[in-house]
């Protein structure tokens, strides 16, 4: 019986963490069979999203620190999303006023939403990390992932490497999270595939709904290449790598600041 209640109550943590990224596919299905008079989806799409942001703010379900992460995200996400279209990778086809280089602004939030669910599970589940490689390593790590999105379209690919190089700087690095009074732990690494794995399967039904499209999906839709399940979890490390870090930053602040004793 306790570990139902237990597992019901990381159940809730977990559903009340994914708010934004169910709002983003819930929004991206009901726009694509429900009509929308004097905006075209995607405008429509990015002034859903970003009255569910205010809201939540305005609500307390994110903090401000938790805003801001969200906007760094979004510009990451948005400059990798222009390149990727850029270099065919992927289409937005249908028209928007908000599109910029043929993406449409709301796509970053589908990587901040990565971001949302990181900075409120981490909050919610009171959690922290142990054997955590140091600011350099992980930030020089991060970096390379990120940059290795944009060159491999003209220079080897590097993330099978960076892959292995991620176990390597994290195999030492455990999450501990907390459900009610009692403390669990689990591999980082395991934790980005997980993560990984779930992202995926959101890109499928993200496709499936016309968020964007593969080449391969045009003429009708497809499963999503099981190889991207690599990308979504190089890129969930990013997220891990700059949210841990912000949170470290913070918390040495506060311990630091003599108005916090």
């Amino acid at each position: 019986m306790k570990s139902l209640i237990q597992l019901l109550h990381f159940g809730y943590h977990q559903a009340m963490s994914c708010i934004f990224p169910v709002a983003i596919f819930g929004t991206l299905a009901l726009s694509s069979v429900i009509p929308i008079p004097f905006l075209h989806r995607y405008d429509a799409i990015l002034l859903v999203l970003l009255a569910v942001q205010y809201l939540m703010y305005r609500s307390g379900l994110e903090t401000k620190d938790e805003i801001k992460v969200i906007c760094v995200f979004h510009i990451i996400g948005l400059v990798l999303e222009i390149y990727k279209v850029w270099m065919g990778s992927w289409s937005y086809p249908e028209q928007a006023y908000s599109k910029i280089l043929g993406v449409p602004l709301y796509s970053g939030f589908m990587y901040a939403s990565v971001a949302s669910f990181m900075c409120q599970v981490w909050r919610r589940l009171r959690m922290d990390m142990t054997g955590w490689p140091g600011f350099a390593p992980s930030m020089l790590l991060g970096a390379a992932i990120y940059i290795n999105f944009f060159t491999h379209h003209f220079m080897p690919d590097f993330r099978w490497w960076l892959t292995a190089l991620v176990f390597i700087v994290f195999w030492k690095t455990w999450i501990i999270y907390r459900v009610r009074a009692t403390t669990y732990r689990m591999p980082l690494s395991l934790a980005f595939i997980i993560v990984g794995f779930f992202i995926w399967t959101a890109e499928n039904i993200a496709t499936f709904f016309n968020a964007w499209k593969y080449p391969d999906q045009h003429d009708a839709w497809q499963l999503v290449s099981f190889s991207k399940i690599s990308s979504w979890f190089l890129l969930v490390i990013i997220s891990v790598i700059i949210v841990a870090q912000l949170k470290y930053v913070k918390a040495n602040r506060t311990a630091d600041d003599p108005k916090s004793s």
